[in-house]
């Protein structure tokens, strides 16, 4: 399997417990720690309950209280509590539940690594990596995110499966127990047209920045930490002080905003999981839930396929066909709700914001709140079915 991150770890968890044996491959240098701070709920946290991890899911949750909408003085203009619904979303780093997911697979990672050319053999795939080894696998998955090392490999260059939405993203974080403070236990964001910057605080004093920019370009800048400054230097409330603590533009998060989007996620014995196949964008805010539902998914339609002798060709293309049959729509769908969210998060004009605050205040009425949420939620919840109650 090349991809170590969320979707690969939780299809080789699977796996394992239904008698593979898997090989894990990653291309970055170790674990991948950190990330976005990322709402997870709905299927993907349907499929960590089945998998035995909500405690230490609920463990390491981060103390968020709400949503924050703040104007340049940072005073508030909407803004939505964690009641409710909103109250059962578990918020943490995606490294931190990537984490957890590894706890629980015994298969070794060998980082540094990934695939450097894959040849249909056989029954198989062979396999070489780009460490200089060669391997002949019943299964090849591409799990290797959204500029998959596989799918070029395999289905041909990215550019015939990204679509780009047109904006800009960046992240990074600086540890200020007094900047923490201020932003409190709320995500905040400062929204002018076209551009959003927004912060929360983790445990332990540090404080993640992230940033949104309309940009029809989709080339990068040289010096993503220069391109901040120039963009948000001049949007008062945190962000002067928080773009002078940014660390060196190496250790920026700076990328375009992309979906994938394919007519078939397999070919043969590879077949593509997670962005890889199915990237949902940030803007649809789902990704991980999803890559864990899919990883679920192909793993139940593999285990329902299997003989006593294995998986001969002919029942494998009929436990990946079943596997993109019932992920794609959901995808698809999740996909579209990114596509429509982005007039919420980084709104073009001043009255799509004005319209957003205005939603959000009436979000406070009888009945309203629930309506909304709906309206904000994408599908997919009922992918996975719920852990039956004891």
């Amino acid at each position: 399997m090349c991809g170590a991150g969320i979707a690969g770890l939780t299809l080789a968890w699977h796996l394992e417990r239904d008698g593979w044996d898997v090989e894990l491959v990653e291309r970055a240098a170790g674990f991948r720690d950190g990330g976005y701070l990322i709402d997870f709920y709905g299927a993907g946290l349907r499929v960590a309950e089945r998998m035995g991890l909500r405690p230490p899911l609920l463990q390491a949750r981060c103390p968020v209280s709400g949503v924050r909408y703040v104007d340049r003085d940072g005073r508030r203009t909407g803004g939505l509590e964690m009641s409710g619904a909103l109250a059962e979303v578990v918020s943490l780093p995606r490294g931190v539940l990537a984490r957890i997911v590894a706890d629980g697979v015994r298969a070794p990672v060998r980082y540094g690594t990934t695939v450097a050319a894959a040849e249909p053999r056989g029954d198989g795939v062979a396999v070489a990596l780009s460490d200089g080894t060669e391997r002949h696998v019943d299964l090849l998955v591409g799990a290797d995110g959204a500029r998959s090392r596989v799918r070029r490999l395999v289905f041909g260059e990215e550019e015939r499966f990204a679509r780009y939405l047109g904006h800009h993203v960046a992240a990074y974080s600086v540890r200020d127990e007094d900047l923490g403070r201020r932003v409190g236990t709320r995500y905040q964001m400062l929204t002018v047209p076209g551009r959003m910057a927004g912060a929360y605080a983790l445990p332990g004093g540090a404080v993640t920045l992230v940033f949104l920019r309309r940009e029809p370009d989709p080339a990068l800048p040289d010096d993503p930490g220069a391109a901040l400054q120039r963009h948000y230097g001049d949007l008062g409330w945190i962000l002067p002080e928080a773009l002078r603590r940014r660390p060196p533009s190496d250790h920026v998060y700076y990328d375009r905003i992309t979906q994938v989007e394919m007519d078939r996620w397999h070919r043969g014995r590879v077949v593509l999981l997670g962005d890889a196949c199915q990237a949902v964008s940030l803007f649809a805010g789902h990704g991980a839930s999803m890559a864990m539902a899919g990883a679920w998914v192909l793993a139940a339609e593999l285990r329902a396929a299997a003989g006593p002798s294995g998986l001969p060709p002919a029942a494998l293309d009929t436990a990946l066909d079943a596997y993109e049959r019932r992920m794609r729509p959901v995808i698809a769908d999740v996909q579209r709700f990114g596509r429509r969210f982005v007039h919420w998060m980084a709104p073009g004009s001043r009255w799509r914001i004005a319209a957003r605050d205005g939603v959000l205040r009436l979000a406070a009425l009888p009945g309203a709140r629930r309506l909304l949420l709906r309206s904000l939620t994408p599908a997919g919840h009922d992918l996975v079915p719920a852990v039956p109650e004891e």
